[in-house]
């Protein structure tokens, strides 16, 4: 039904009202036959941890009153879980064990009366927590269920910050609703055990698990380790799996991934490449470039050259077949983000393409997201070589300011610039003029501006937002690039759910194994003067997957946009954008203005939509009447007591 989530898996404290917001829980689809409860217990046989993994997997090890639960893409078989259990005295001890394992977990503990938990340091997975009026800290990876046990309202200053294009550090952490909190990426939350004699724990404390590497790796070390990394990520997705697919866009990240889950040896490898309208596209050529290669190259499971890999088929979806960005509008109440997400408006083309790989039979399905923020480089990052390197930093940088047209005064004012994170945080959103193209990259992050439709109380709750996260607001890390780097890592994390929830609507597991945190250290550890330059493409990701891409496909130096299908999906959709803003809920909340959002449906090249973009509003609007109308069905989830007493084996649940 129309909000309903459908994975997600809940810590709760071990009492009786515990054990009564189990019963809470939404409940399973039964008439579907898929979305099982499992449930792992406390020492006492109260419910610890309830799970509705659809296509992730729980392996769950104890040892006495010590227990280990992995929630991820594989599962982690017992004597691995012992491996990690067994010896590890405290937090700190275990951190360093599963620094071993692919970084894609969820990850519950208890060690000696303390329960704690994490995501990844990239945000791919998060934490989020709540204060239940008799149970205590509850705990879950979807702040959704937090509202819905807690009744939580939503909140007005979180929802007009979504309207932004993007939301830096820390403002993206903001969850929707009042009283829901979330553990920043690279943090986790202890929540100790309650005294004796006492009814309620203590409440959570959050705690730093995750520093980025120093950037001390050569290029070809760095390269090495991203490798194994890549691969690692991969095979635990994939690996032992007869039919996968993978999105192979031409681009240099789709086409690392395809080969390297060929080398997993699938019997089905199925290439799904989306035709672009723009006659100057170079992705499908070069898309046809890489199957060409993939099936005269010497195959992970073949014998020779020219041997082909079995079941390679390679799927082209024509331009007409794809519909245009703000198509099919009314169908977003099928998944319940964790946020509203700008990549929103893409849904349909998503869909579709997700529904081809699931229609060849495919078990799990790749995708390159992340390569563009970890492999690129953005500008900022000069900042932070020019400390250490200033002669090699201007020459780099003198480079890129011709490529992009910086004038020489801006740029050296900006790269002269200390303003320290607080103070440009403060002044993050403006009402001027978008900033021109031409404007120097150099700072802690984009100054953005607030778009025109948005009311008077939406900008002084945004406004305020910024000013009262940037009194106690403190960055990533202490250097500006590495700063911002990070926090776009985090920032595409975070919009891939939006991809893994279309999956799981579909059936189809969907992953991109860069957002692994092994893959983000592996990147991170290679020194700034080798990691990135203007005169090279993404030279890391080139090195790392050299002797598993053929060279022919590193060589490419190019990158297609979509914007011109963005542009005239504005066109095309024109009549659905008018008929979202009758009734806008945003506007009922006194948000938009909604007239003038539909003066603008009827002006689709208005000069206003070139310079701000309607999609992070559309997503706003979309999905809060998705919210609204989440879990309308009385059905409960029934405590599982025969799941909740087996508490010493591994387990895990999938599609």
């Amino acid at each position: 039904m129309p909000g309903l989530l459908r994975d997600y898996f809940v810590v709760l404290p071990d009492s009786v009202a515990g054990h009564v917001v189990a019963g809470r829980l939404p409940a399973s689809e039964a008439a579907t036959g898929v979305g099982d409860v499992l449930t792992v217990a406390h020492p006492s046989g109260r419910p610890w941890i309830v799970a509705r993994p659809l296509v992730r997997k729980v392996s769950h090890l104890a040892r006495g009153d010590d227990a280990l639960v992995l929630i991820g893409p594989d599962r982690v078989p017992e004597a691995v879980l012992a491996g990690l259990l067994e010896g590890a005295r405290d937090r700190a001890g275990l951190e360093r064990r599963l620094a071993r394992l692919p970084g894609l977990h969820h990850v519950v503990a208890r060690l000696s009366g303390e329960i704690w938990m994490r995501g990844t340091a990239s945000g791919l997975r998060r934490i989020y927590h709540a204060r239940h009026p008799e149970a205590g800290t509850i705990a879950s990876d979807r702040p959704a269920v937090l509202a819905h046990l807690t009744g939580a309202p939503l909140d007005d200053g979180a929802l007009a910050l979504r309207l932004l294009d993007f939301l830096p550090h820390p403002l993206s952490r903001r969850a929707l609703w009042q009283g829901v909190h979330e553990a920043g990426a690279g943090y986790g939350i202890a929540l100790p055990a309650a005294a004796p004699g006492t009814a309620a724990a203590p409440g959570p404390r959050e705690y730093r698990w995750w520093e980025p590497p120093a950037p001390e790796l050569s290029l070809a070390e760095g390269a090495r380790r991203l490798g194994d990394a890549v691969a690692a990520s991969v095979r635990a997705h994939v690996g032992g799996l007869d039919r996968i697919s993978c999105e192979l866009s031409g681009g240099m990240d789709s086409t690392a991934l395809t080969f390297a889950a060929r080398k997993t040896g699938p019997a089905t490898l199925s290439l799904l490449t989306v035709a672009a309208r723009d006659r100057y596209s170079e992705d499908e050529g070069w898309a046809r470039r890489a199957v060409e290669e993939a099936r005269t190259s010497t195959p992970a499971t073949g014998t020779g050259k020219g041997a082909c890999v079995p079941g390679l088929d390679h799927h082209l979806i024509p331009a007409a077949d794809t519909p245009y960005f703000y198509a099919g509008l009314a169908s977003f109440a099928d998944e319940l983000n964790d946020e509203p997400l700008p990549v929103a408006p893409g849904r349909a083309r998503a869909h579709l393409l997700l529904s081809r790989a699931h229609a060849t039979g495919s078990r799990y399905h790749l995708t390159g997201y992340g390569g563009d923020e970890l492999f690129l480089g953005l500008p900022h990052t000069y900042q932070d070589l020019f400390h250490g390197n200033p002669l090699t930093a201007w020459n780099r940088l003198s480079a890129l300011r011709h490529q992009l047209g910086w004038p020489l005064l801006p740029t050296v004012k900006a790269l002269a610039d200390r303003s320290p994170f607080p103070r440009w945080l403060a002044g993050a959103v403006t009402t001027a003029p978008q900033p021109v193209a031409r404007t120097p990259l150099l700072s802690w992050g984009v100054r953005q501006s607030l778009h025109p439709w948005l009311t008077e109380h939406a900008r002084a709750l945004i406004t305020e937002e910024f000013r009262a996260a940037a009194e106690h607001a403190e960055p990533i890390d202490p250097w500006r690039g590495r700063h911002v780097d990070i926090d776009a890592v985090r920032m595409g994390a975070r919009h891939f759910q939006a991809m893994e929830d279309i999956g799981m609507t579909i059936g189809l597991p969907v992953a991109a194994p860069f957002y692994d945190d092994r893959v983000l250290e592996a990147t991170l550890a290679v020194r700034l003067s080798e990691r990135i330059a203007p005169w090279r493409y993404k030279p890391l990701l080139a090195e790392a997957m050299r002797g598993v891409v053929p060279d022919a496909l590193l060589a490419r130096t190019t990158k297609d946009h979509m914007a011109s299908d963005e542009h005239q999906g504005l066109s095309e959709h024109a009549e659905e954008l008018a008929e979202l803003w009758t009734g806008s809920r945003l506007a009922e909340r006194g948000l938009v203005d909604a007239r003038q959002l539909r003066r603008l449906a009827a002006e689709p090249f208005s000069p206003v939509l070139v310079e701000h973009s309607v999609s992070s509003t559309v997503a706003g609007e979309t999905w809060l009447r998705t919210a609204e109308n989440a879990w309308n069905s009385p059905q409960l989830t029934p405590t599982n007591t025969a799941a909740a007493t087996a508490t010493t084996t591994t387990s895990e649940a999938s599609l």
